[in-house]
């Protein structure tokens, strides 16, 4: 392997680490708040499942990432590892800040980024990123309109239940954050697996664009990782800046959440899990009463979801000029 190879390894393995650490929020906050799990319990829980999420369902995603935003012909060591150093900083800048940012958009800013400087406006594959672009809009859509829709039917299906349901709730919650965290794993780790295929194929180590069954295993591991360190800033603001979450609210919200990654995930969308879990949390709010939402902090997310792409695509333009002259 060349040093560059060895770069971009350490780089997309380190991102893969930190969206776990990053996105552990995403999957534990709700069970932490509602007290249905201990912390470290779920925590451990959720890496595990991470790490067999990514051998379960398939390699859609990371096709979509590899070879659907740009034609391999177009890449270059330089620019894949300048893309995923631009998603480090920006997973890194936001988790500081306790800011729920998405690390699918970091990515995928860092990749249109650092093509468009290598090669030009030319070398994005439309279709591709159209791909990307639509599952990345209407996947909080649908987190505020599932969890919304769930939470009401959840709502008339236990009505005159005595607060002994709320046992049910908490019980619930082992059975859907392992199904949320199985999903999470199966989309994001697939986004690493996808940026070191691509980085083989430009190395000349593989012929065709196929993710070797390594490139899974230590993808699976570094999300897995990431997640049982967890990302505490995070999981305060999901657990509690958005409302007080009863077990009701985080049973709803997970089976919002997990339905719409995995189907992501099947179908190669690369979606953002902090989107759709915020979105969810939003919708089963929401159904209850409007006003129990507070609308200011998925203001701050919207700001920071908007920044995220041009940002990161920023980065990864600056740091590709000098990886470009040292590589």
């Amino acid at each position: 392997m060349s040093f560059s190879f060895i770069l971009l390894l350490i780089s997309a393995l380190l991102f893969d680490f930190l969206n776990g650490f990053h996105d552990s929020a995403n999957i534990v906050a709700t069970p932490i708040a509602s007290r249905a799990m201990a912390p470290q319990k779920v925590l451990w829980l959720a890496a595990a499942a991470h790490f067999v999420g990514p051998f379960l369902f398939g390699v859609a995603v990371a096709e979509t990432i590899g070879k659907g935003l740009t034609d391999p012909i177009n890449v270059t060591m330089p620019v894949v590892i300048a893309a995923m150093l631009a998603a480090v900083v920006w997973n890194v800048a936001t988790w500081y800040l306790g800011i729920p940012a998405s690390s699918s958009h970091a990515l995928v800013g860092g990749v249109v980024g650092a093509v468009i400087v290598a090669a030009g406006f030319g070398a994005i594959q439309s279709s591709g990123l159209t791909t990307v672009l639509v599952a990345l809009f209407f996947s909080p859509i649908l987190g505020i309109a599932i969890g919304y829709l769930l939470m009401k039917l959840t709502l008339f299906l236990v009505r005159g239940a005595t607060p002994r349901i709320n046992i049910f709730f908490k019980q619930a919650q082992v059975v859907t954050a392992v199904g949320l965290a199985l999903s999470h794993g199966a989309n994001d780790a697939q986004k690493t697996m996808g940026i070191i295929t691509l980085g083989l194929l430009v190395e000349g180590a593989i012929d065709n664009f196929e993710v070797p069954l390594w490139v899974i295993t230590i993808s699976a591991a570094a999300i897995a990782l990431g997640t049982a360190m967890g990302g505490w800033r995070l999981i305060r603001t999901l657990g509690g800046r958005i409302y007080k979450i009863r077990p009701i609210d985080g049973f709803v919200s997970q089976i919002s959440g997990a339905s719409i990654i995995l189907g992501a995930a099947l179908l190669g969308g690369p979606v953002s899990t902090t989107q759709v879990m915020s979105s969810s949390i939003m919708g089963a709010g929401s159904a209850q009463r409007f006003t129990k939402v507070r609308w200011q902090v998925g203001y701050e997310m919207l700001i920071a979801w908007a920044l995220t792409i041009p940002v990161s695509g920023l980065l990864a333009a600056l740091f590709y000029f000098p990886l470009n002259a040292l590589l």
